[in-house]
């Protein structure tokens, strides 16, 4: 049988060489790569459709990360990934962050040995350089979210402009008194959907109480607890933007336990449209995001760039939907 020294022997290189060209790639130089893996063919020190597969550097999956893979949102995301990545032969590995941040090194080094052939990264809470960096060796796709310039294919939808035409229509309803639960404001989208929110009301020139405006982290116990800070509150909102779904369904049951109805005595709108927001009572008034087709279009971004095929327009902005139900109400 033919051994690794024997490999190592004839590429004139050490058996520690052959060895990370075997299980780290990128950490040996293209030239020194390129002459171990002819020589492991050539000996068939590995199956020839192995050392076939080394020289691709294709396994035929991506990993995916997720920051909660418990909220039915990026559930839809991921679907849509995986139906294009089906039709391309690749299969799907997910990571779940979960706001850990020290993670991502580990979801870094799937790349790093070449355990997956590209990255989609449905959060931006990650270290930007080291994405930048990754990003010039390997495929990497941004959605939902994107990072300030990062030079990356990004898929997202307007948070912004979303969010301010939630609150406008708040206010072509007559309310006047409107509050919000953001989003983290370490996180982009909590950013935006609270600059949303605030040039809506700078707009329509109206003011908000401070304390009306509770910072949440997108899960439905801060925006209960959220909701609890706000309703100790002299005088209240009539209606409220509460940056996600999830955290709307914890706001309404704290306006429940209050003795208060909604939207009788406040109004309720969110955003995401995830399906239990039309099962929910009352039905939640939201902005829907194109979640499935999200997915969609960034694995066809990955599969363009493990082509190495050029891409033209690399921030995709999808639409967005005002999605009227029962949880609002003329003031």
């Amino acid at each position: 049988m033919v051994a690794i020294k024997d490999v190592a022997k004839k590429a004139n290189v050490s058996t520690a060489t052959v060895s990370r060209a075997l299980s780290k790639p990128e950490s040996v130089s293209k030239k020194t790569l390129e002459k171990v893996l002819n020589v492991i063919e050539e000996m068939q020190y590995l199956p020839n459709a192995s050392a076939q597969q080394l020289r691709m550097s294709r396994t035929k999956s991506v990993l995916v990360v997720v920051p909660d893979i418990t909220n039915t949102f990026f559930s839809k995301v991921v679907r849509g990934i995986e139906s294009v990545a089906s039709e391309f032969g690749y299969q799907i590995v997910l990571g779940d962050v979960h706001k850990r941040s020290e993670m991502n090194v580990k979801f870094f080094e799937q790349l790093h040995q070449k355990k997956s052939d590209g990255m989609i990264l449905l959060t931006s809470n990650v270290d930007a350089d080291a994405i930048r960096q990754l990003s010039q060796r390997y495929p990497i796709v941004l959605a939902c979210e994107y990072v300030v310039g990062l030079n990356i294919p990004t898929v997202s939808i307007n948070n912004i402009k979303s969010s301010c035409e939630a609150v406008d229509y708040l206010v072509q309803l007559g309310h006047r008194r409107i509050g919000t639960i953001t989003g983290p404001q370490d996180s982009v989208l909590g950013k935006d959907r609270l600059e949303g929110f605030l040039r809506s009301l700078a707009k329509h020139q109206l003011e908000v109480d401070p304390m009306h405006i509770q910072e949440g982290d997108f899960l439905y116990e801060q925006g209960y607890e959220c909701m609890k800070r706000i309703l100790l509150c002299e005088t209240l909102p009539t209606a409220l933007f509460v940056a996600n779904d999830e955290m709307a369904f914890g706001a309404i049951n704290a306006i429940r336990e209050a003795n208060l109805k909604v939207p009788e005595d406040i109004s309720i709108i969110s955003f995401d449209n995830i399906k239990f927001a039309s099962i929910f009572s009352p039905s939640l008034t939201t902005i829907s995001q194109p979640a499935f087709e999200i997915g969609r279009t960034a694995m066809k971004y990955m599969i363009q760039l493990m082509n190495k095929e050029e891409i033209e327009e690399k921030h995709y902005i999808l639409p967005h939907k005002l999605i009227i139900r029962e949880s609002v109400q003329q003031k």
